[in-house]
């Protein structure tokens, strides 16, 4: 079950990943975040009343409320990166955000593993690869800022990780319901200013959404917290290395889709790039 939950964890975050970024292109990114967080928080509501997790220890606040904003903020560079750029280059360069509980440990005293020091090194080489300019034009249109972006993702998702992990310390559900607390206000104000800022494009804005986007946006929301509680319940139930590397397969997914339904193709170098930098993600979930 353990190897069943991460796995199907690691496709959904992967499915959302691909999603969102098809969402966001030719859509205001920060709107597309909002549905999907909103959806988010409507889910893990749920799981909270059904569970009854309200009385739990309320250490976890503060924890949530910073992965509520290291993660809106992760989510908006992410899905605009990937709505740029090519989605088999900006996944793998996300996942790297698994560097930084390591190096947050680092500054605390905490000596990595030799295997964690390694998948560190081999990650960024596969990066560095990966991001050598496209042998076509097509693929070359915007390059930098997609991966800059990708780098920004990267560093929320890892400042999301190590804020869950402190919050779960206490309650997972209910870290998973106050950080889309506080992320939801922010994304709402957001979008506002958004819209006003572009006041003579509200109609072509609204014709963007119709209830058929709208719904794809609601199920990235459902697929993402859904993924974030079966990784949780995964790692309390079963090996954590064997769950972290599982769940840091999640580029795949959003790589397969994006090369069947898309049709992306990288060069072989990138290819291998990509391979390196997915591998050394594992290798630093499994050394953690």
């Amino acid at each position: 079950m353990t190897i069943l939950l991460s796995l199907v964890s690691s496709l959904a975050w992967g499915v959302a990943d691909y999603l969102g970024g098809k969402m966001s292109r030719g859509r205001p990114t920060v709107l597309v975040v909002l549905v999907s967080q909103t959806a988010g928080l409507l889910v893990a509501l749920l799981v909270a009343v059904a569970v009854g997790t309200f009385a739990a220890p309320t250490g976890y606040v503060p924890w949530a409320v910073g992965a509520g904003a290291a993660g809106a903020s992760a989510v908006l560079l992410f899905y605009r990166a990937l709505a740029i750029g090519t989605m088999g280059i900006v996944a793998p360069v996300a996942a790297l955000g698994v560097i930084i509980p390591v190096v947050i440990g680092m500054v605390g005293g905490a000596v990595p593993s030799a295997l964690c020091i390694a998948g560190i090194g081999v990650a960024i080489a596969g990066v560095v690869i990966t991001a050598r300019p496209a042998d076509n034009a097509a693929q070359a249109q915007r390059p930098g800022r997609s991966i800059l972006l990708a780098v920004g993702a990267a560093a929320g998702f890892g400042l999301l990780q190590y804020a869950i992990a402190g919050g779960s310390q206490y309650s997972t559900v209910m870290t998973m319901l106050v950080m889309r607390c506080a992320s939801v206000p922010v994304l709402a104000l957001a979008g506002v200013l958004a819209l006003r800022s572009q006041q003579r494009r509200q109609h072509s804005v609204a014709a963007s959404f119709p209830p058929r986007v709208v719904a794809l946006i609601v199920v990235i929301g459902i697929f993402d917290v859904s993924a974030n509680l079966m990784f949780a319940v995964a790692s309390v139930s079963g090996a954590l290395p064997v769950v972290a590397v599982l769940g840091s397969l999640y580029p795949a997914a959003t790589m397969l889709l994006a090369r069947t339904v898309d049709h992306e193709r990288l060069s072989r170098l990138q290819n291998a790039g990509v391979a390196a930098a997915i591998t050394g993600v594992a290798m630093i979930a499994a050394g953690s």
